[in-house]
């Protein structure tokens, strides 16, 4: 990394927001204040106050709750279409980030641009998030699970199965990187994937990464923050290499990649790094960087200027690659 990353400080925004807030102790956090926790902050998310930072839906899409009914549960999906309607249109499973916390709401601004910008159909998976009782396996089995059902059911949802996209946030990355991953083992043609500021690493390695060390506190993830994360993601018993798209045995012949890294991130070497085995191992892989942008940046507009540039090429990069 260049020394310009040494002298690097996040947008006024976000610094104010740091100085604001007070972060609980996670590592002393029970199980039911995590609960108690998540469940204020994710009101919060879901408020109408909020979207001065999370942003304004895009006027030419529209927004409804749906439930997905599986075999063995229901979940429930935040649909994004263009407002213009029609059918056979591109799909986008979206995921969201936060691991332990997290909306689909949250991402409002971004996928409401797909849906009317592309146009496409976005389907935000609003999936189980970890707890003592829930790893992040129940996660990617919930936006796996919800690519499966959308594209086996095309016509009811108004979708191509053929020109279908993957796209996350964070721990929705994880989730949408090992779905690119089942997707080609089980033959499934996806068309793109796009991983936002990336958690690729879930191995006791995750924090050997140089950013890691550089961005320990930085003002939207923190170490101690991602240490709980890991915790949840991967309990005894796990292996965390079948939960890690960064060393996932095989990563040939997955559907093209941008990887979008803001460089104020502890996770911006998972990004990095995935990005390189990807054309290492033949498939197409993108990386662009956001110099100034922390973590989330793309849940928060309204106090980081990049989210904007990143909104627009992935935008491009989508376009490219399902309605040309």
């Amino acid at each position: 990394m260049s020394d310009v990353a040494t002298v690097e400080r996040p947008p006024l925004g976000i610094r104010l927001l740091q100085v604001l807030r007070k972060d609980p102790d996670w590592s002393a956090m029970t199980a039911e204040e995590l609960i108690a926790f998540r469940d204020a902050e994710n009101r919060r998310r879901a408020s109408r106050l909020i979207r001065v930072i999370t942003g304004i839906p895009d006027r030419d899409a529209t927004i409804r709750w749906q439930e997905v009914v599986l075999p063995d549960r229901g979940l429930r999906v935040r649909v994004y279409r263009p407002s213009a309607g029609g059918t056979g249109r591109p799909l986008v499973i979206h995921v969201h980030g936060g691991g332990f916390v997290g909306t689909a709401v949250q991402s409002d601004w971004v996928n409401s641009h797909l849906a009317a910008r592309l146009p496409a159909v976005v389907v935000s998976v609003e999936h189980r998030l970890l707890d003592a009782r829930t790893p992040l396996a129940a996660a990617v089995d919930d936006g796996w699970d919800v690519l499966r059902h959308v594209v086996g059911h095309a016509a009811e949802w108004g979708v191509d199965p053929a020109r279908t996209a993957v796209f996350g946030e964070s721990a929705g990355s994880t989730i949408i990187a090992l779905a690119a991953i089942r997707a080609r083992d089980c033959g499934m043609p996806l068309r793109a994937q796009v991983l936002v500021n990336p958690c690729a690493d879930l191995t006791p390695a995750m924090f050997d990464h140089a950013s890691i060390t550089r961005y320990a506190d930085s003002p939207t993830l923190t170490v101690a923050q991602m240490e709980l994360f890991q915790r949840l993601a991967v309990p005894p018993g796990t292996d965390p290499l079948a939960l890690s798209p960064l060393h996932a045995d095989d990563l040939s012949g997955l559907a093209p990649a941008l990887v979008v890294v803001p460089t104020l991130d502890p996770v911006a070497d998972h990004g990095r790094r995935y990005a390189e085995r990807l054309r290492e191992e033949g498939t197409p892989a993108r990386l662009t960087e956001h110099a100034g942008a922390p973590h989330a940046f793309l849940s928060m507009p309204g106090l980081v200027p990049q989210a904007k540039a990143a909104r627009a090429e992935i935008v491009d990069f989508l376009r490219g690659r399902l309605v040309a």
